[in-house]
């Protein structure tokens, strides 16, 4: 790291001496004699500390400082000052000023001074690099995503992320709602507060609500401190609630209240105290049919259900496959001396017909392992997992076409019947069955019904993608 340091004193002998003391300590030095050299140096030259004398010819009292914070990018600002000027430095430092000294100044404490504030820039730049990445990680522009379905939901994230409001983030797991989640707090005005990510079904139900709501000293056995929880750590930015629909109806009631009240309180603690946080929910289960059988509560739901995004899984947006294949080779192609940068097409050609059940993190770890076990720079076939290879190896289709022919209108209505019945006469049931999606179903048994004298609805059925159940006719013989 380049170590540049501006010294401003209208007072030439004393900036000659501090310019050889720091350029033995291996610091680049420049000078400045008044404030407007020296806001013009930075301007020119921008630094990382500056080490600036409180008065100034051109200047009354510590207004120096304004004028130096007010450069962009701002500089570390240490002030020097006599020691009946210290409650003017002391004030200067409530203002943004890194630290004082008072003159004569002590070499070594001028060194460790000048030290400190270059770790504080050091540490500044990075964090702020850290930030930079992350947000460009979770750009929406950058969510890989061709499909109308996934350009839906971008438009959709573009709209709500600056609003303050629940968003409750359905789909499959393995389809990528924490990135979801992620890109809306990038793209909203607590982008630089903090997120906090909680997986509800991976912590036991003894210490969600700690981990949560945080406790008091004593509040239970081992609680030898306070406890700070993710809510309140979150204050300001963003808590991101996965796997929603695990929790147990008492958290549940308790998450409701946090929502409605924006306070939380502590276990042990009396104390309401308020939070600024924006939630975000997500979950894999069917939440109409949870509260249909009692394990989730209807208020919370409309709580959470302010604005929804249903990620619709890997197999339903195919043409997305290349794409996603193409960023996690960049990602792992060049990871423990492989240098893998392409996919052949066959090998692309078998990743776009399997059904990857676990959605895009089955697709990754399938790339990661490919590209590990991969000779050349092209991810072949045979480096692909077996399950991938068996569609292509496995010889005879497992169906034989009759020699006299069949029906194929026939045989297709046959498998939906004997769908529907292995599933209860449940529609989504059944589609999952088939492979079909529900609407697809739902159109074939609505074209088979007018086909199909005298049938009769069966009972109600539920759609998993409106959000709300819905009745459906279901013939009693397709």
């Amino acid at each position: 790291m380049k170590r540049t340091l501006l010294v401003v004193d209208d007072e030439r002998s004393q900036r000659e001496i501090l310019r050889r003391i720091l350029e033995a300590e291996g610091y680049e030095v420049c000078a400045a004699g008044t404030a407007r050299e020296a806001v013009l140096a930075l301007r020119r030259a921008p630094c990382d500390v500056v080490l600036s004398d409180v008065k100034m010819p051109d200047t009354q009292g510590v207004s120096i400082l304004d004028d130096l914070l007010a450069v962009v990018p701002p500089a570390c600002v240490i002030l020097m000052t006599a020691h009946g000027t210290i409650d003017a430095a002391v004030e200067a430092m409530k203002k943004g000023a890194f630290d004082y000294l008072t003159k004569p100044l002590d070499k070594d404490e001028l060194l460790i001074t000048i030290g400190r504030a270059f770790e504080r820039m050091a540490l500044l730049q990075e964090n702020r690099r850290l930030r930079d990445e992350l947000q460009e990680r979770y750009q929406v522009g950058h969510l890989i995503g061709h499909h109308p379905s996934m350009q839906a939901i971008i438009k959709v994230i573009k709209k709500a992320a600056a609003s303050p409001s629940t968003i409750l983030i359905l789909g499959e797991s393995g389809t990528g709602k924490e990135l979801i989640a992620r890109a809306v707090h990038a793209q909203s005005p607590r982008n630089d507060r903090p997120f906090q990510a909680v997986n509800c079904a991976a912590i036991p139900d003894t210490l969600i609500e700690s981990e949560l709501f945080g406790y008091e000293k004593g509040a239970f056995s081992g609680a030898a401190a306070r406890g700070i929880g993710l809510f309140e750590a979150a204050h300001r930015g963003t808590i991101f609630l996965d796997e929603i629909g695990d929790l147990g109806l008492g958290l549940q009631s308790k998450i409701l209240r946090t929502l409605q009240e924006r306070t939380i309180r502590r276990i042990g603690g009396q104390e309401e105290i308020p939070i600024d946080v924006r939630v975000v929910a997500a979950t894999n289960k069917n939440l109409d049919q949870e509260i249909a059988a009692g394990r989730f509560r209807q208020d919370l739901f409309y709580r959470l259900n302010v604005v929804t995004i249903q990620v619709p899984p890997l197999r339903e947006r195919v043409s997305d496959i290349p794409h996603l294949v193409e960023a996690f080779v960049a990602k792992y192609g060049s990871r423990n001396g492989a240098r893998v940068n392409t996919v052949s097409k066959d090998a692309l050609r078998l990743l776009m017909e399997y059904p990857w059940p676990g959605n895009v993190r089955q697709l990754e770890a399938t790339i990661e392992r490919a590209a590990l076990l991969c000779e050349g720079e092209e991810i072949r076939v045979e480096d692909l997992s077996p399950e991938l290879r068996r569609p292509i190896h496995a010889g005879a289709s497992p169906f034989q076409l009759p020699a006299e022919g069949l029906s194929l209108e026939q045989l297709e209505r046959a498998l939906i019947d004997q769908a529907m019945a292995r599933s209860g006469g449940v529609i989504a049931k059944a589609a999952k069955l088939l492979g079909l999606s529900y609407k697809t179903l739902q159109y074939r048994l609505e074209k088979f019904r007018v086909k199909a004298s005298g049938s009769t609805p069966k009972q109600a059925d539920h759609d998993p993608n409106s959000g709300h159940a819905a009745n459906r006719s279901i013939p009693h013989s397709l």
